[in-house]
This record gives C-alpha cells, sequence and structure tokens, in this order.
C-alpha cells in the first residue's frame, strides 16, 4: 500500500486537457471543460479575464466546428455554456 502511493506521489500528474475531436477531458473523461481545468484556466488568466475569454472563444469555435463534423451538429447554447458562461466577469 506505501508502495503503491509512493509510485502515485512520484508520477507527474497529467493536465486535464482536451482530447480533440471529441472534445472530453484527456484525464477524467468528462466533457471538457472539466472543473479542474476551468480551476487551472482561472488560475492561469486570473489578472486577464479578457485574454481568458478570447481563447475561450477561439476553443469554442474550433470545438463547434469539430464537434459538426462528429456529429452532424453542434448546439450553440451547450457550447456557450461549457467555454464562456462560467468564466465571464462577476
Amino acid at each position: 500500500m506505501a508502495a503503491e502511493r509512493r509510485d502515485q506521489m512520484s508520477r507527474p500528474s497529467r493536465p486535464h486537457l482536451p482530447m480533440r475531436p471529441l472534445w472530453r477531458c484527456r484525464r477524467c473523461g468528462a466533457e471538457w471543460l472539466c472543473q479542474p481545468a476551468r480551476l487551472a484556466l482561472l488560475v492561469e488568466y486570473r489578472a486577464d479575464r479578457t485574454a481568458l475569454l478570447v481563447y475561450l472563444s477561439t476553443l469554442m469555435a474550433e470545438a463547434g466546428a469539430q464537434l459538426a463534423q462528429l456529429n452532424g451538429h453542434a448546439a450553440s447554447e451547450d457550447l456557450t455554456g461549457r467555454f464562456l458562461s462560467w468564466a465571464r466577469a462577476r
């Protein structure tokens, strides 16, 4: 048990990044942007919320195009909620 814990602690953790073109998290499998990815982006862009929103808008456009190719459509309101709504300034 202790050896397993040591192995887990010494192994670098993978970041929560998107698996394209499915737009699911490579680490946890949830729809990307999962909660850990959101938190990491908020920390990274804490001094520039506008830059975060521009970055997320670019990713949302990419995801919309890729998901539309896979599914035949991409619901823009779903993508807006996933990519932008949570990051708006409060």
